[in-house]
Protein backbone atom coordinates (compact mmCIF):
# COMPACT_ATOMS: atom_id res chain seq x y z
CA UNK A 1 0.00 0.00 0.00
CA UNK A 2 1.40 3.11 -1.18
CA UNK A 3 1.89 6.71 1.37
CA UNK A 4 -0.02 9.61 1.25
CA UNK A 5 3.44 11.10 0.11
CA UNK A 6 4.60 8.45 -2.28
CA UNK A 7 2.08 9.82 -5.25
CA UNK A 8 4.63 12.16 -6.98
CA UNK A 9 2.85 14.89 -8.88
CA UNK A 10 3.68 15.02 -12.63
CA UNK A 11 6.14 18.00 -11.89
CA UNK A 12 9.15 16.50 -10.06
CA UNK A 13 9.51 17.74 -6.72
CA UNK A 14 12.59 18.73 -6.34
CA UNK A 15 12.11 21.73 -8.47
CA UNK A 16 9.00 23.64 -6.88
CA UNK A 17 11.16 22.68 -3.68
CA UNK A 18 14.52 24.55 -5.17
CA UNK A 19 11.82 27.29 -6.37
CA UNK A 20 10.37 27.36 -2.47
CA UNK A 21 14.45 27.58 -1.26
CA UNK A 22 15.24 30.53 -3.29
CA UNK A 23 12.04 32.50 -3.18
CA UNK A 24 11.95 32.42 0.31
CA UNK A 25 15.67 33.69 0.76
CA UNK A 26 14.24 36.81 -0.83
CA UNK A 27 12.11 37.90 2.03
CA UNK A 28 14.99 39.70 4.16
CA UNK A 29 16.57 41.49 1.07
CA UNK A 30 12.91 42.46 -0.07
CA UNK A 31 12.22 44.24 3.37
CA UNK A 32 15.73 45.46 3.23
CA UNK A 33 15.24 47.35 0.26
CA UNK A 34 11.87 48.90 0.96
CA UNK A 35 11.74 52.53 2.74
CA UNK A 36 8.62 51.93 3.86
CA UNK A 37 7.60 51.42 7.07
CA UNK A 38 7.93 47.75 8.62
CA UNK A 39 4.09 47.29 9.80
CA UNK A 40 3.49 48.78 6.71
CA UNK A 41 5.08 46.43 3.87
CA UNK A 42 3.48 43.53 6.87
CA UNK A 43 0.29 45.17 5.70
CA UNK A 44 0.25 44.78 2.03
CA UNK A 45 2.24 41.82 2.18
CA UNK A 46 -0.71 39.81 3.75
CA UNK A 47 -3.19 41.82 2.08
CA UNK A 48 -2.05 40.98 -0.93
CA UNK A 49 -1.94 37.10 -0.09
CA UNK A 50 -5.20 37.05 0.37
CA UNK A 51 -6.10 38.17 -2.67
CA UNK A 52 -3.96 35.53 -4.28
CA UNK A 53 -5.97 32.87 -2.21
CA UNK A 54 -9.67 34.26 -1.57
CA UNK A 55 -10.31 32.90 -5.33
CA UNK A 56 -9.15 29.02 -4.08
CA UNK A 57 -11.69 29.68 -1.04
CA UNK A 58 -15.26 29.44 -1.88
CA UNK A 59 -15.58 26.05 -1.04
CA UNK A 60 -14.63 26.97 2.73
CA UNK A 61 -17.37 28.88 3.44
CA UNK A 62 -19.42 26.00 5.22
CA UNK A 63 -16.35 25.01 7.33
CA UNK A 64 -16.12 28.58 8.67
CA UNK A 65 -19.66 28.40 9.73
CA UNK A 66 -18.50 25.72 11.60
CA UNK A 67 -15.94 27.06 13.45
CA UNK A 68 -16.97 27.44 17.40
CA UNK A 69 -16.59 31.04 19.29
CA UNK A 70 -13.35 29.22 21.24
CA UNK A 71 -12.03 28.42 17.64
CA UNK A 72 -12.20 32.25 16.72
CA UNK A 73 -11.05 33.44 19.84
CA UNK A 74 -7.38 31.02 19.30
CA UNK A 75 -7.73 32.27 15.34
CA UNK A 76 -7.43 35.48 17.02
CA UNK A 77 -4.73 34.74 18.54
CA UNK A 78 -2.64 33.16 15.92
CA UNK A 79 -3.08 36.36 13.81
CA UNK A 80 -2.14 38.38 16.38
CA UNK A 81 1.27 36.70 17.07
CA UNK A 82 1.97 35.76 13.23
CA UNK A 83 1.32 39.99 13.02
CA UNK A 84 3.99 40.38 16.20
CA UNK A 85 6.09 38.01 14.33
CA UNK A 86 6.80 40.22 11.50
CA UNK A 87 6.60 43.05 13.02
CA UNK A 88 9.93 42.11 15.40
CA UNK A 89 11.79 40.17 12.28
CA UNK A 90 11.31 42.48 9.74
CA UNK A 91 12.47 45.75 12.41
CA UNK A 92 15.15 43.29 13.58
CA UNK A 93 16.87 43.91 9.06
CA UNK A 94 17.07 47.47 10.44
CA UNK A 95 19.70 47.15 13.52
CA UNK A 96 21.59 43.86 12.39
CA UNK A 97 23.20 41.80 9.56
CA UNK A 98 20.61 39.69 7.07
CA UNK A 99 22.56 36.72 8.15
CA UNK A 100 22.43 37.17 11.93
CA UNK A 101 18.60 37.71 11.72
CA UNK A 102 17.79 34.60 9.42
CA UNK A 103 20.32 32.31 11.75
CA UNK A 104 18.53 33.31 14.80
CA UNK A 105 15.14 32.82 12.94
CA UNK A 106 15.91 29.39 11.84
CA UNK A 107 15.50 28.50 15.41
CA UNK A 108 11.68 27.88 15.04
CA UNK A 109 11.58 24.65 14.73
CA UNK A 110 13.88 23.93 17.73
CA UNK A 111 11.75 26.27 20.07
CA UNK A 112 8.73 24.95 18.48
CA UNK A 113 10.01 21.03 20.05
CA UNK A 114 10.46 23.01 23.13
CA UNK A 115 6.94 24.48 23.19
CA UNK A 116 5.34 21.66 22.33
CA UNK A 117 6.82 19.84 25.33
CA UNK A 118 5.35 21.82 27.82
CA UNK A 119 2.05 22.44 25.57
CA UNK A 120 1.14 19.00 24.62
CA UNK A 121 3.79 16.69 26.52
CA UNK A 122 5.60 15.81 23.11
CA UNK A 123 8.90 13.97 24.12
CA UNK A 124 12.03 14.15 21.69
CA UNK A 125 15.00 11.72 21.57
CA UNK A 126 18.05 12.31 23.19
CA UNK A 127 19.64 13.24 19.08
CA UNK A 128 17.30 16.04 19.03
CA UNK A 129 18.34 17.50 22.02
CA UNK A 130 21.77 17.94 20.84
CA UNK A 131 20.82 19.34 18.40
CA UNK A 132 18.79 21.54 20.12
CA UNK A 133 21.73 22.32 22.23
CA UNK A 134 24.39 22.72 19.35
CA UNK A 135 21.67 24.99 17.56
CA UNK A 136 21.46 27.48 20.34
CA UNK A 137 24.96 27.48 20.98
CA UNK A 138 25.38 28.51 17.69
CA UNK A 139 22.85 31.34 18.14
CA UNK A 140 25.06 32.64 21.09
CA UNK A 141 27.96 32.41 19.07
CA UNK A 142 26.38 34.58 16.31
CA UNK A 143 25.03 37.01 19.57
CA UNK A 144 28.73 37.40 20.84
CA UNK A 145 29.98 38.38 17.72
CA UNK A 146 27.58 41.17 17.22
CA UNK A 147 28.22 42.77 20.42
CA UNK A 148 31.70 43.47 19.01
CA UNK A 149 30.49 45.69 17.17
CA UNK A 150 27.36 48.38 17.70
CA UNK A 151 24.51 48.09 20.07
CA UNK A 152 21.98 48.11 17.07
CA UNK A 153 23.31 44.81 16.43
CA UNK A 154 22.72 43.39 19.39
CA UNK A 155 19.14 45.21 19.36
CA UNK A 156 18.51 43.57 16.27
CA UNK A 157 19.85 40.02 17.30
CA UNK A 158 17.17 40.48 20.03
CA UNK A 159 14.28 41.76 17.51
CA UNK A 160 14.85 38.70 15.43
CA UNK A 161 14.90 35.85 18.67
CA UNK A 162 11.86 37.46 20.09
CA UNK A 163 9.96 37.32 16.73
CA UNK A 164 11.04 34.13 16.25
CA UNK A 165 9.11 33.32 19.88
CA UNK A 166 5.99 34.95 18.57
CA UNK A 167 6.25 32.74 15.04
CA UNK A 168 6.14 29.88 17.62
CA UNK A 169 2.99 30.88 19.73
CA UNK A 170 1.49 31.35 16.14
CA UNK A 171 2.73 27.59 15.32
CA UNK A 172 1.76 25.60 18.43
CA UNK A 173 -1.72 27.76 18.50
CA UNK A 174 -1.87 26.52 14.67
CA UNK A 175 -1.21 22.62 16.18
CA UNK A 176 -4.06 22.65 18.30
CA UNK A 177 -6.36 24.40 15.61
CA UNK A 178 -5.80 22.44 12.50
CA UNK A 179 -7.31 19.00 14.00
CA UNK A 180 -10.56 20.87 13.73
CA UNK A 181 -9.96 23.83 10.86
CA UNK A 182 -8.89 22.77 7.71
CA UNK A 183 -5.22 24.26 6.96
CA UNK A 184 -6.24 26.58 3.80
CA UNK A 185 -9.18 28.04 5.70
CA UNK A 186 -6.71 28.49 8.80
CA UNK A 187 -4.54 30.25 6.89
CA UNK A 188 -6.49 32.42 4.88
CA UNK A 189 -8.35 33.26 8.49
CA UNK A 190 -4.85 33.85 10.03
CA UNK A 191 -3.77 36.07 7.70
CA UNK A 192 -6.55 38.16 7.42
CA UNK A 193 -6.61 38.30 11.11
CA UNK A 194 -2.78 39.32 10.64
CA UNK A 195 -3.19 42.11 8.07
CA UNK A 196 -5.88 43.86 10.86
CA UNK A 197 -3.71 44.14 13.36
CA UNK A 198 -1.16 45.59 11.23
CA UNK A 199 -3.85 47.82 9.95
CA UNK A 200 -5.48 49.03 13.66
CA UNK A 201 -1.29 49.23 14.45
CA UNK A 202 -0.85 51.65 11.63
CA UNK A 203 -3.55 53.66 12.82
CA UNK A 204 -3.09 54.06 16.42
CA UNK A 205 0.35 54.67 15.65
CA UNK A 206 -0.51 57.60 12.75
CA UNK A 207 1.92 55.93 10.30
CA UNK A 208 0.86 56.53 6.64
CA UNK A 209 -0.39 53.76 4.45
CA UNK A 210 -0.97 54.81 1.19
CA UNK A 211 1.27 57.87 0.42
CA UNK A 212 4.22 55.52 -1.29
CA UNK A 213 5.81 55.67 -4.66
CA UNK A 214 5.26 52.97 -6.91
CA UNK A 215 8.71 51.18 -6.20
CA UNK A 216 6.93 50.83 -2.39
CA UNK A 217 4.27 49.06 -3.83
CA UNK A 218 6.04 46.87 -6.30
CA UNK A 219 7.86 45.86 -3.32
CA UNK A 220 4.97 45.15 -1.08
CA UNK A 221 3.45 42.75 -4.51
CA UNK A 222 6.94 40.95 -4.68
CA UNK A 223 6.97 40.32 -0.58
CA UNK A 224 3.38 38.77 -1.28
CA UNK A 225 4.41 37.08 -4.39
CA UNK A 226 8.36 35.84 -4.13
CA UNK A 227 8.78 34.54 -0.20
CA UNK A 228 4.99 33.83 0.59
CA UNK A 229 3.17 32.38 -2.79
CA UNK A 230 6.25 31.00 -4.45
CA UNK A 231 7.60 29.96 -1.30
CA UNK A 232 5.35 29.04 1.65
CA UNK A 233 2.67 28.45 -0.11
CA UNK A 234 4.71 26.01 -2.28
CA UNK A 235 5.71 24.01 0.63
CA UNK A 236 2.10 23.60 1.57
CA UNK A 237 1.60 22.13 -1.67
CA UNK A 238 4.84 19.66 -1.56
CA UNK A 239 3.06 18.72 2.07
CA UNK A 240 0.95 16.11 0.05
CA UNK A 241 3.74 14.98 -1.98
CA UNK A 242 7.12 14.56 0.38
CA UNK A 243 7.79 14.04 3.57
CA UNK A 244 7.05 17.09 6.26
CA UNK A 245 10.28 17.12 7.37
CA UNK A 246 11.91 17.08 3.88
CA UNK A 247 10.08 20.75 3.36
CA UNK A 248 11.11 21.38 7.88
CA UNK A 249 14.51 21.16 6.72
CA UNK A 250 14.14 24.35 3.97
CA UNK A 251 14.29 25.97 7.25
CA UNK A 252 18.42 25.72 6.77
CA UNK A 253 18.02 27.62 3.24
CA UNK A 254 16.76 31.23 4.33
CA UNK A 255 19.57 31.80 6.50
CA UNK A 256 21.81 30.32 3.54
CA UNK A 257 20.18 31.89 0.61
CA UNK A 258 19.80 35.29 1.95
CA UNK A 259 23.29 35.67 3.37
CA UNK A 260 24.69 34.85 0.07
CA UNK A 261 22.24 37.37 -1.61
CA UNK A 262 23.31 39.86 1.24
CA UNK A 263 27.03 39.83 0.52
CA UNK A 264 26.40 40.22 -3.04
CA UNK A 265 23.18 42.95 -2.68
CA UNK A 266 24.59 45.00 0.55
CA UNK A 267 28.17 43.88 1.01
CA UNK A 268 27.34 42.20 4.09
CA UNK A 269 30.32 40.16 4.48
CA UNK A 270 30.38 37.48 7.15
CA UNK A 271 32.16 37.36 10.14
CA UNK A 272 34.54 34.81 11.81
CA UNK A 273 31.94 34.41 14.77
CA UNK A 274 28.67 34.58 12.33
CA UNK A 275 30.38 31.17 10.07
CA UNK A 276 30.77 30.04 13.42
CA UNK A 277 27.65 29.96 14.57
CA UNK A 278 25.63 30.20 11.68
CA UNK A 279 27.36 26.39 10.63
CA UNK A 280 26.78 25.52 14.16
CA UNK A 281 22.72 26.31 14.14
CA UNK A 282 22.43 24.59 10.67
CA UNK A 283 24.38 21.07 12.07
CA UNK A 284 22.02 21.44 14.89
CA UNK A 285 18.88 21.67 12.61
CA UNK A 286 20.56 18.72 11.15
CA UNK A 287 20.37 16.37 14.29
CA UNK A 288 16.90 17.87 15.35
CA UNK A 289 15.53 17.06 11.70
CA UNK A 290 16.92 13.69 11.08
CA UNK A 291 15.75 12.67 14.76
CA UNK A 292 12.73 13.68 14.14
CA UNK A 293 12.21 12.00 10.81
CA UNK A 294 13.31 8.98 12.23
CA UNK A 295 10.60 9.53 15.07
CA UNK A 296 6.45 9.42 14.97
CA UNK A 297 5.68 11.60 11.66
CA UNK A 298 4.08 14.90 13.63
CA UNK A 299 1.67 17.24 11.87
CA UNK A 300 3.31 20.06 10.74
CA UNK A 301 0.69 23.73 10.40
CA UNK A 302 1.37 26.25 7.86
CA UNK A 303 2.75 28.55 9.96
CA UNK A 304 4.30 31.59 8.03
CA UNK A 305 7.87 32.59 9.11
CA UNK A 306 9.68 34.93 7.61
Amino acid sequence: MKSATSSAPRLSPAIPLIIGMVAISFAPILVRFSDAPVSVQGMYRMLFTILVMLPFGAKQAGAARRISGKDWLLLGLAGFFLALHFLLWMASLTYTSIASSTIILSLEPVLVMIGAYFAFKERSSRRALLGMLLAILGVVTVGSGDSGGSGDALLGDLLSFLGTLAIVANMLIAKRLMSRIPSYLYSLIAFAITFLCFALYNLATGTPMFDYPAREWLLFVLLAVVPTVLGHMIFNWLLQHVKATTISMTVLAEPVGASILGIFLFGEYLGAAQLAGGACVIVGLILYMRSEQNGAAQETPEALAG
